[in-house]
Parts: C-alpha cells; sequence; structure tokens
C-alpha cells in the first residue's frame, strides 16, 4: 500500500498541475476577451415606451420587454430571501462560484455530455444575461466563472442582486421583478403577499413550465417548494410558512399599467413617436406627455358609452348572444369573454316568469327581476321598428344563454347587449388645439378603427356654419332673406335631377339667415351657396383648414355632402370658439428620455390674449400656418423663455409625498416632473396663431350659433344654464349620420353617431337625438365650475332694431326685433332712412 501512495501522490501532484497549466492557459486565452465590470455599470436595460396624460397618468406601455427597473432597497426582504431560496442561498458569503454546484454540473458534463441541473451563481447568471448565450458548453462555463470573479470584485452584492432581478425573463414579456409583480398580479412589488413574492421567484428557472397562468398547477408546486425552502433556511416563520401555503394563487394577466381608457389616445401617439424616432423608442425608456386631461377623457368615455347604450336600448334587444351552453362549459366561456366598456358577460342559470338567475365571473349567482331591464323590453325587428314588449322572460330566455348586463351605481346588474351602433367624440382646446379628450369608439378591444381620426362621414347640417361663415364675409348679414321654397335642380355635376326639401318636406318662404341657420332649413343653405357662387364659397371655406381640392363642385355641398373626420369638424369649429384663429389640433405634447432630457416639445400655434392684436389674414396663397414641432436643439433655447411652474406639477409635486406611490413610480415620475418644469407657460413665448375669419364675421356666426342652443336645433343644451354655448346639429340623409358639434370659449366638442358600415341609423334619429345627448353629458362635467364667458362685440359692429319678416331696419317705436349688423351693412329703414354714415344694404331683391 505503501509503495502505491508515491505514485499516486505523484499523479495527484501532476493532475494538478496540468490543470493548473490548463486553467491558466484557458485564463490568459479568455481574459483578453472578456468585457470590463465598468459596461455593467454603465448598461441600459431596455425600458419600454410610456405615454402619460397631461397630468400624468399613465396611459399605456409599449414595447417588446415590459421592465420596471427597481433599486435594492425598493426589493422587499421577503422577494430577495425567496429568490436565495429558489436559486442561490450562498450568495451572500460565496465570492461569485459555489463549488459544489460546479462540481456537480461537471460531472454531468462528463457522464450524459450535458449540463442539465446548472450549477450557477447568481452571479454566475449575471455574468451570462448581460454578456454571454445560453449554449451550454465548458468554454462558456469557464467564461461564467472569470467574469463572476470580476463582477464580484467590481461590485457590491445589493448591486449584483439588483442586476439580476433587473434583468431576468419571467415570463409573458416580462423583464425585471417589477414588471412581472405588475404582469401577473396587477401589483406593486410593495403590494406582494409572501406567497406571490414566492411564486414570482419560482420563474426564472423555466419562465413557461413554472407560469401561474399557463401551469397553474406545476407552478404552484414549484411556490411551495421554494416557501418550503425558506422554512428550512428561517427565513420565515411556520406559522408564515403555513398560512402561505393556504393562499390560493390569484395570477391573471394584467397586460400594461393604465389609469384611464384612452387606448385609442395611445395608439395615435405610439405611431407618432415611433415615427419620430423609429424602432428604438420602444427600448430606450421614453416617457411619451400627451396633450390628456385624464378627468375629462374619463367623462368622455363614460359619456360616449351612455349614449351608445340609450341608443341601443331605443331600437330593442337582439337576443342572447350564445345559447344552449353546456354547464360544465360556463366558467370557461366567462373566462374568454371580453368585457367590452361596462358590459360585462353572464350566463343565465335559472329563468322564471319574471326574472333570471344568473352566473357571473366570479361565480356568484345574481338575481335580474322585473325591474332590471326585462319590464317593457321590446326585440329589435329593424332599425325603424320594435316588438311589443314582452310577457314573460320565459318567452326569450333560457337556460345557457350567455347575455350581458350592466350594473347601477349600487353595484346591481340590469340588461344590457353588445351595440352595434358606433359613436366618436373629441374635445379641443380652443387657444392652441390641444386635444383635451378622445374616444374613438365604444371599446378599443372591441374595434380598433379611430373614428374620430379615421372614419370619413358626411356632416350634413353640421357644415353649414361655414357656408355660412363664407357668406357674412361676403356681405350678407344674419338679416338677409333667403327664399326657402322648392327647387328642381338640373345640375350638371349631379347624376339626376336633384330636389332636395327641409327635414319633414315643408318649406317657409323667405328666411332671415339667422333663423334658417338656427332652424336649420336645407333650401335656405342652397340657394345661399348658389347666390354666392362655388368658386367664391370654396375660397372662404379654405380660412377653416378645409382642403377644397377635393370637395364636390356642386349645391350639394351646401348640405354637407362632402365627407370629413370627426376630428377635421372640431377643428374647424375651434376657429369659431376661439374668435378666428387658426389652431391646429396635436395631442403629442413633449417627449422625455430616461435621463430626464426634453427630446422634443411642440410647439403649437397659440393665442396670446395679452399680444398686441395680430390681424393678418390667411389666403389661398398665404395658407394657415399648422402646429410646428421643435428639435431637441430647439426646445433648449424655446423652454429657457419661462420658468413658472404650471400648477398641475405643483400639485403632482405634492402627491410624490403620498407613501402609496412605489418608489421606483416616484423617481420616474419625479424625473418627467423636473423635465416638464422647463416648458414654456407663458403664452407670449409660444408661436403667434394667425387670424383667418375676421372679428366682426367671427362674432356674427358666433352669434347665429348661440342661437341654435336658444331656439333652434341644439336646445336640450339649454339644460346646462350656460350663456356661452354655441353649435350645431348635423343630420345625413337616411338618416345614416347624427352629429352635434359645440363649443365655449373653454372647449370645443364634436360628437358622431352612425353605424361603420354607413347603415341607417333610424328615422326617428337626428343630430339632436343622438349625438347631442353625449356631448350634453360630456359638457356638463367638463365646464362644471368654468365661469361663462361672454365674447365682447368688436369695433365695426351695431345693433339695429329690425322687421322679423323683411329684415329691414324699423324705428325706435316700432316692433321689431335686435340684430347684429357690420356698420357697413346696416339695412334700409322701411321708411328708406339709413344710419348715418352707414351704406344701404346692397343685396340684390332677387334673393327671394
Amino acid at each position: 500500500m505503501r509503495r502505491l501512495i508515491k505514485p499516486l501522490a505523484l499523479l495527484a501532484l501532476l493532475g494538478t498541475g496540468g490543470f493548473l497549466i490548463v486553467a491558466s492557459c484557458l485564463y490568459l486565452y479568455l481574459s483578453p476577451k472578456l468585457p470590463s465590470v465598468e459596461e455593467l455599470k454603465e448598461i441600459e436595460l431596455q425600458i419600454p415606451l410610456r405615454i402619460y396624460s397631461q397630468d400624468l397618468k399613465v396611459i399605456a406601455e409599449f414595447g417588446e420587454k415590459k421592465r420596471s427597473p427597481v433599486s435594492f432597497d425598493e426589493i422587499p426582504q421577503s422577494m430577495i430571501d425567496a429568490f436565495l431560496a429558489a436559486e442561490d442561498d450562498g450568495f451572500f458569503e460565496h465570492s461569485g462560484i459555489a463549488v459544489t454546484g460546479l462540481l456537480r454540473a461537471a460531472g454531468e458534463l462528463i457522464t450524459t455530455g450535458r449540463i442539465r441541473s446548472g450549477g450557477s451563481t447568481i452571479t454566475m447568471q449575471v455574468a451570462r444575461n448581460f454578456f454571454l448565450s445560453n449554449r451550454q458548453e465548458f468554454t462558456r462555463k469557464f467564461n461564467e466563472i472569470l467574469l463572476a470573479f470580476k463582477i464580484e470584485e467590481g461590485l457590491s452584492k445589493q448591486e449584483i442582486l439588483s442586476l439580476y432581478t433587473n434583468k431576468i425573463y419571467f415570463g409573458n414579456r416580462a423583464y425585471g421583478i417589477g414588471a412581472a409583480a405588475n404582469v401577473y398580479y396587477g401589483k406593486k412589488l410593495n403590494q406582494l403577499t409572501l406567497a406571490e413574492s414566492a411564486m414570482i421567484a419560482g420563474l426564472p428557472k423555466a419562465p413557461s413550465s413554472y407560469n401561474p397562468i399557463a401551469n397553474p398547477e406545476r407552478a404552484l408546486i414549484r411556490r411551495n417548494w421554494i416557501l418550503k425552502r425558506m422554512l428550512s433556511l428561517d427565513n420565515i416563520t411556520e406559522e408564515q410558512y403555513q398560512s402561505a401555503l393556504q393562499e390560493p394563487d390569484q395570477a391573471s394577466y394584467h397586460g400594461s399599467i393604465s389609469e384611464l381608457s384612452a387606448a385609442y389616445i395611445a395608439e395615435m401617439v405610439r405611431q407618432q413617436v415611433v415615427d419620430k424616432f423609429g424602432l428604438k423608442a420602444y427600448t430606450e425608456g421614453y416617457s411619451a406627455i400627451t396633450t390628456i386631461d385624464s378627468t375629462m377623457q374619463k367623462q368622455g368615455v363614460d359619456a360616449l358609452q351612455a349614449g351608445i347604450l340609450a341608443y341601443d336600448q331605443r331600437h330593442g334587444y337582439r337576443g342572447p348572444e350564445k345559447t344552449a351552453v353546456a354547464e360544465d362549459e360556463w366558467s370557461e366561456l366567462l373566462s374568454k369573454t371580453t368585457t367590452f366598456g361596462t358590459l360585462e358577460p353572464v350566463i343565465v342559470s335559472d329563468v322564471a316568469d319574471d326574472r333570471l338567475w344568473v352566473l357571473n365571473r366570479s361565480g356568484d349567482i345574481e338575481e335580474l327581476n322585473w325591474l332590471d331591464g326585462l319590464k317593457n323590453l321590446r326585440l329589435y325587428k329593424t332599425v325603424n321598428a320594435r316588438s311589443a314588449p314582452i310577457t314573460s322572460a320565459l318567452d326569450l330566455f333560457s337556460r345557457g344563454d350567455l347575455i350581458r348586463i350592466v350594473r347601477r351605481e349600487d353595484g346591481s346588474p340590469t340588461l344590457a347587449q353588445m351595440p352595434e351602433v358606433q359613436a366618436a367624440l373629441v374635445a379641443l382646446n380652443p387657444q392652441d388645439g390641444a386635444i383635451r379628450t378622445l374616444v374613438g369608439g365604444f371599446d378599443f378591444r372591441h374595434s380598433r378603427f379611430n373614428r374620430v381620426t379615421q372614419a370619413l362621414r358626411q356632416p350634413g347640417s353640421n357644415f353649414k356654419p361655414f357656408i355660412y361663415a363664407a357668406a357674412l364675409n361676403s356681405g350678407f348679414t344674419p338679416a338677409s332673406i333667403i327664399n326657402d321654397a322648392p327647387v328642381v335642380f338640373n345640375d350638371k355635376n349631379l347624376e339626376d335631377m336633384w330636389r332636395p326639401e327641409n327635414d319633414g318636406g315643408k318649406f317657409y318662404g323667405p328666411t332671415r339667415l339667422r333663423e334658417a341657420l338656427y332652424r336649420s332649413r336645407n333650401m335656405v343653405s342652397i340657394r345661399l351657396l348658389r347666390r354666392m357662387g362655388i368658386d367664391r364659397t370654396l375660397e372662404g371655406l379654405q380660412a377653416f383648414g378645409f382642403d377644397t381640392g377635393d370637395m364636390p363642385i356642386d349645391l350639394s355641398l351646401a348640405l354637407g355632402s362632402h365627407a370629413l373626420t370627426p376630428l377635421k369638424v372640431a377643428s374647424a369649429y375651434n376657429i369659431l370658439a376661439n374668435g378666428g384663429y387658426s389652431v391646429a389640433p396635436y395631442v403629442l405634447d413633449t417627449v422625455i428620455d430616461r435621463d430626464g432630457n426634453i427630446i422634443y416639445q411642440a410647439m403649437p400655434m397659440t393665442i396670446c390674449d395679452s399680444c398686441d392684436a395680430d390681424d393678418r389674414e390667411i389666403t389661398p396663397t398665404n395658407p394657415i400656418p399648422l402646429a410646428t414641432n421643435a428639435s431637441a436643439s430647439d426646445v433648449k433655447t424655446y423652454s429657457a423663455a419661462v420658468s413658472q411652474v404650471d400648477m398641475q406639477l405643483e400639485e403632482l409635486l405634492n402627491s410624490l409625498a403620498d407613501e402609496s406611490i412605489a418608489e421606483e413610480e416616484r423617481k420616474s415620475l419625479e424625473v418627467i416632473k423636473s423635465a416638464l418644469q422647463q416648458r414654456p407657460t407663458d403664452d407670449a413665448a409660444k408661436p403667434r396663431a394667425v387670424r383667418v375669419v375676421n372679428k366682426q364675421t367671427a362674432f356674427l356666426i358666433d352669434s347665429m350659433l348661440k342661437d341654435v342652443v336658444l331656439r333652434g336645433t341644439g336646445v336640450k343644451a339649454k339644460v346646462l344654464k350656460r350663456t356661452d354655448l354655441a353649435g350645431k346639429t348635423g343630420t345625413t340623409n337616411g338618416p345614416r349620420d347624427a352629429w352635434f358639434s359645440g363649443y365655449s370659449p373653454h372647449l370645443t366638442v364634436t360628437t358622431w353617431v352612425g353605424f361603420d358600415n354607413n347603415a341607417k341609423i333610424g328615422r326617428n334619429e337626428y343630430g339632436g337625438s343622438a349625438a347631442l345627448p353625449i356631448w350634453i353629458d360630456f359638457a356638463r362635467q367638463a365646464l362644471d365650475g368654468k365661469a361663462n364667458i361672454e365674447r365682447p362685440q368688436p369695433d365695426g359692429i351695431v345693433m339695429v332694431k329690425i322687421d322679423a319678416k323683411t329684415g329691414k331696419r324699423v324705428a325706435p317705436n316700432q316692433s321689431g326685433i335686435f340684430e347684429f349688423f357690420r356698420t357697413e351693412n346696416v339695412p334700409e329703414l322701411i321708411d328708406g332712412e339709413t344710419l348715418p354714415g352707414a351704406a344701404a344694404d346692397s343685396l340684390p331683391d332677387d334673393l327671394f
């Protein structure tokens, strides 16, 4: 035996020497190729694009990798303990490698040719995730070891663990524990339970196999194993362990963080940011600040959805979405059926004469009695017809029917259905065109078609104010008389003889323009356009930003036959709202990089009330200027013009003291807030909006549109009890489209209702019955607390007493009504006198 000791010792010595030589050679060969630890310190994690409202509520995130980076101090101790129990319980003791793990991995490589169990410490995983591939090769493992040593020398344990928890993949596009907490549980890190922390800690080993959504049973086994490891390592007590074991897992996919319903806006802004910065916008951690007011946005969504459901209810119930669903499929069907808007799916579990019992997603049975939408329930027959009210729920519903409910304020359910009609709503700031609210349809998940920006629809009478404004600018007055009488046109630009008529088929004879507008008389608009001429009218329409090149060159233009988007219509009304200035609509205000630098700043044309008047006129050769944009270098100079911090940012600063806000979110908002303080808030520092409609015309058409609300087709809006509202309804042939566009000096709002397939909306549906109620519901809240602002009467405008039938001036002692005129267009007295210095009305008598 003694004779063997010497040879064995020599052999061991030679083996050790050989190993050291090989290791040294490998070190000398691989070491120069290894990256430096400094690269780790400077590395920038991929962070998705995040879109915010004006008051910094999160609208959406876009990017392949969902990530919310956190520092070590922000990671709860229970989460740290769970990760160490699952991956590397000796992390704080070793120097980068665990010898036992490496020996096990080496044995597997020798015996099977593959490494099955890994053997990598957290430090080695950081080396692999940041610098190396996942191929299981000896040289890669050796590189991991060398890099692990370098990392341990250059970084603290806390820095290493922070890198690991922010980089690692957790499945469902979630990278890092911050994103994982939101994606699986819809929570911030500091809100996770012990059991949820253990579940997340179990994901990195196999994000698909241990995914609590895709493989809940295997995920639960992995979670419980980690909890037991934590108990054995004295990280938790027996009581905590047992409590966590009993906790049912509630993981479900939560998608992107969103604090308000604004998906149509999110998609618009995403496209704009990617157009400006390319695909790197998805990974560079950009924050896009929009012009959207979060409170107003919610009000817009609620008003539009309520208006659509009200229309839908008026036209009858179309029946269950699915029938005869087998009971063993109920739970699965409910979990897969999307809630659109406020419309929840439920399944009828039982039916009686006067009530239904329904199963909801939570597994609870709820009762819908006769008053919960069943009383007076009529079935849809056609868009113009419904059945008689049902007399028994048994006539319509059966066990296994999939139906929809909405909830009252007290949470009780009432019967509803998925609507087929659609709607759009957009609200603009008259001062600079900023989009404050935009709702492109009932629900983005149901239809991604943005009707505000993409739907080209005929505006009908909603277009008339622009024809009238062009007429007022051409010498007509609100008292000009046009004959409301039938006429047949043989227009070569129209395919057949055209016999237009008013709604209801009646004609009212000679009518003042003011009355014709607020009563929406079609024949007056047609005769007015014919009198002015198409060319002169088209030239006048250009002032409102319309592209007249593709407009019809015929008299149907007077009735709004040219299709426009709701945004284009709202933009034109915005010129009326602000007194005649061109301001282009915009939604993307600021883009900030991860370091707080403003890399894009919108510079919209803005009305400056405190500046000297700018009455430059716009002509076809001097087109309306659109909103301009600033480059990063321009922004620095532009932003330096003002140092005032706007009130919303001050409120945000105060809100950051709220302990409920996670630290990572607080830091992100601090960076954004600091950048936004550099934005210009003084109108005088912004590009000046140009006047495109003169003061006198703007005042006259505004006065006429106020009468639409006071005594015309928009009279329902009087319920708002405001004196500064003006607007116009619109209904197209069929009818197929219902519109209302209206404004106060605070806000311009356009609403539209119709079918995407251009089907008829029903013979009793008009702008005043379908679109106006949505406008009212929204304006009631959006304008709440805002002062009435009366438009001042400009120089060159006088008020004169006139005869209501003839439009001629009458003497003070005669009966009549008061009307506004330009001083040069004051009409004749009935006895032939005129005001001193005023010319007689030059309009010819053949207008009758």
